[in-house]
């Protein structure tokens, strides 16, 4: 049995664990992320990686970075949440722990768990994945491989165009799909529908003290899940964007499965209900054709630290 160890990078903590070959989490530690300073992050990270590693044989360390990692898995070439630019973290850490060392997105570590050991497990050849939280990541799975892109920068789904001329997106494009699918549009389309019905949005505004601008995520799941029609129809507009999206990848990719992980799926049927039918309603011509089954993602906070731990394996 070989152990590696997989850190999850993210912009208000770091995540580390000892992964054996089945997938299996062993041992797991977390610290808290100096997020402003480039210097204590990789500090953390190193900290993370010596404690693991103490009293054991490990033979690489995987990296999973909310940012955008350059092709040789390597740089970070920049972190929205992080202090990181053109950052070497491989070597940093490498250096540092005396092990090889891989850097990947988080969002693909996240979707290679779920290829490897999670929703997709079954599948051996293709798969997509959404990450559905504050906003919209996304994995693809291609012959058994990550699909990184020539700068390795790939799979950036929820900056893929679903309205000309929309809402404005912290990308710099109007109408990507994450401003109509992701934790923040279902907290916009919430806060809409109770301004204009609150007689329909008792139970929402109940939870945000009578004030629409004070509802959060959690409030409008916690509602919908107890039936109030406003939060049930903030998770259908989400799901029915979601769906569009999902067919896209199906009619352009043809994957063996498609998986929906992220914070929201913690809604279930709420979200993956109205996303499956949207899905469904969006390749009725391809009726005839086998097409993707919509899975939820299965290794919930566990994923990124498995998949960046496997991914090492792999150097």
């Amino acid at each position: 049995m070989t152990l590696t160890i997989g850190v999850d990078v993210g912009g208000t903590k770091v995540a580390g664990g000892v992964v054996d070959d089945t997938g299996a989490v062993l041992v797991q530690t977390r610290r808290d992320t100096p997020a402003d300073d480039v210097g204590k992050t990789r500090d953390v990270i190193i900290e993370v990686v010596g404690e693991l590693a103490a009293g054991r044989t490990i033979e690489a360390v995987g990296i999973g970075a909310a940012g955008w990692i350059d092709a040789n898995r390597s740089t970070v070439l920049f972190a929205p949440n992080l202090a990181w630019r053109d950052e070497p973290l491989r070597e940093y850490v490498s250096t540092a722990v005396g092990l090889p060392v891989i850097v990947e997105n988080d969002a693909n570590v996240a979707a290679w768990a779920e290829f490897r050991y999670g929703a997709a497990r079954d599948a051996d050849d293709s798969m997509v994945m959404f990450t559905i939280g504050t906003g919209v990541g996304g994995g693809i799975v291609l012959g058994g491989e990550l699909m990184r892109g020539a700068h390795g920068i790939a799979a950036e789904l929820g900056h893929t165009l679903a309205v000309p001329d929309g809402h404005q997106c912290g990308c710099g494009r109007l109408g990507c799909i994450e401003q109509y699918a992701s934790g923040s549009a279902l907290v916009r389309f919430a806060r809409a529908g109770a301004r204009q019905e609150p007689h329909r949005a008792t139970a929402l505004l109940e939870l945000a003290g009578g004030e629409a601008e004070a509802i959060t995520g959690r409030m409008v799941t916690a509602a919908a899940q107890g039936g109030d029609p406003v939060s049930a129809e903030a998770f259908a507009q989400i799901g029915r964007w979601l769906g569009t999206s999902l067919a896209d990848m199906a009619q352009i990719l043809d994957p063996q499965t498609l998986v929906v992980g992220g914070g929201v799926i913690d809604a279930g049927d709420l979200l993956l209900g109205p996303t499956r039918r949207s899905y469904l309603d969006a390749l009725a011509q391809r009726g005839r054709l086998p097409v993707a089954e919509v899975l939820p993602a299965e290794l919930g906070n566990s994923a990124g630290v498995i998949g960046a731990a496997d991914l090492a394996r792999r150097i």
